[in-house]
């Protein structure tokens, strides 16, 4: 339970002493980042007419009224940006980086929390997605909670029943992040005013996998998730209600290969865990399958219960990183293997989220 909390201002003034030597994606981050801002692969292909808006649900998601949560009724609109909040969360501070969208104005605002990958920090993935920028031009809400269990310069989830990166056992008295990450959506809930039925979740590799199972645990919460590099479904997966869910995932990925047989908490392909989530979510057994643009196809499990809708972008040879993101130094690409500018993984969630509220 949440029992403190305390602003810091903005990110850069905020680095917490608890942040060790750059990780992989923090020297990912700062090799993006020039004077000039993120350096984005050049003209990204999106088409949210075939992918991202969903099925049936698209054409009632704007009869959901706003839920407005306990920070609407507070009044004052704060400033937008990016603030970084540390929240004292059963006696261990925990870091969350806060991006209010330009024009926020205290009105019912969707939340999307973007999870870092491991051994990564919640700024490396602000900078790694790029999702600022989006949330900026679509008027959204974006948070980048940080991970406890220190890790490779960075820190990791814990992912209930899986081990962390490299196979080594989560250490004991790790914090349940399920609930750490609820307790965030209610902390922002108040400070601000946010959309009770427009809550998302999206992250990357080992993030992904726990917005995986933030799907499956905390359903009464978020409307959708969006796994990116690292879809999974949960075993077991007790959500009531079927879950929205859209991945990307590429198929050069050297380190959550797309045909799976990785990792021990990676051990089935992307196209069964996409699969999986529609037997999930009562799908039609029979997906749909387009290619909208070269090296692109979308698999599409329509006619789910609740008007859910399970889509599978596979992008063709790039490695592991987030389709659209900025642009990576050769270096980093030997590592992660190569990108591709066929996806804006950003604008095509964010069509997707909009398509599925809270029902």
């Amino acid at each position: 339970m949440i029992v403190a909390r305390e602003e810091h201002g903005t990110r850069r003034s905020a680095v917490p002493a608890t942040r060790r030597s750059e990780g992989l994606l923090e020297r990912v981050r700062r090799r993006a980042v020039t004077a000039a801002g993120l350096v984005l692969l050049g003209s990204v292909w999106v088409a949210a007419t075939v992918i991202g808006t969903g099925s049936a649900a698209a054409g009632t998601a704007s009869d959901v009224p706003p839920s407005p949560s306990p920070g609407c009724a507070a009044g004052a609109a704060p400033s937008s940006g990016s603030t970084t909040l540390l929240l004292s969360v059963a006696g261990r501070d925990r870091l969350v980086i806060v991006h209010l969208p330009a024009g926020y104005a205290g009105h019912p605002t969707p939340l999307v929390l973007n999870l870092h990958g491991s051994q990564s920090t919640a700024a490396a993935q602000e900078a790694f997605s790029g999702m600022d920028a989006t949330a900026d031009a679509d008027g959204f809400i974006v948070a980048f909670p940080q991970g406890d269990i220190p890790s490779g310069g960075g820190f990791e989830w814990n992912v209930p029943g899986q081990p962390l990166f490299g196979g080594a056992s989560v250490p004991a008295g790790a914090p349940d992040d399920v609930s750490f990450l609820q307790d965030v959506v209610s902390v922002l809930g108040a400070d601000y005013c946010v959309d009770r039925h427009r809550v998302y979740a999206t992250g990357f590799s080992g993030g992904a996998r726990m917005a995986s199972q933030l799907g499956c645990d905390a359903s009464s919460v978020f409307a959708a998730v969006a796994p990116v590099s690292g879809l999974r479904l949960p075993t077991p997966c007790p959500s009531p209600r079927p879950v929205p869910v859209l991945s990307f995932h590429g198929t050069a990925d050297p380190v959550d290969p797309y045909q799976g047989n990785g990792q021990e908490y990676w051990t089935y392909s992307v196209p069964t865990a996409a699969k999986r989530w529609a037997v999930h979510d009562r799908c039609s057994s029979k997906a749909g399958v387009s290619r909208p643009d070269r090296g692109v196809t979308v698999t599409t499990y329509r006619s789910c219960a609740d008007g859910a809708t399970v889509e599978l972008v596979t992008i063709v040879g790039e490695g592991h990183e987030w389709p659209g993101g900025p642009h990576l130094a050769r270096p980093i690409t030997r590592l992660l293997g190569p990108q591709s500018n066929a996806v804006d993984a950003d604008t095509v969630m964010w069509s997707f989220f909009v398509a599925h509220p809270l029902p």
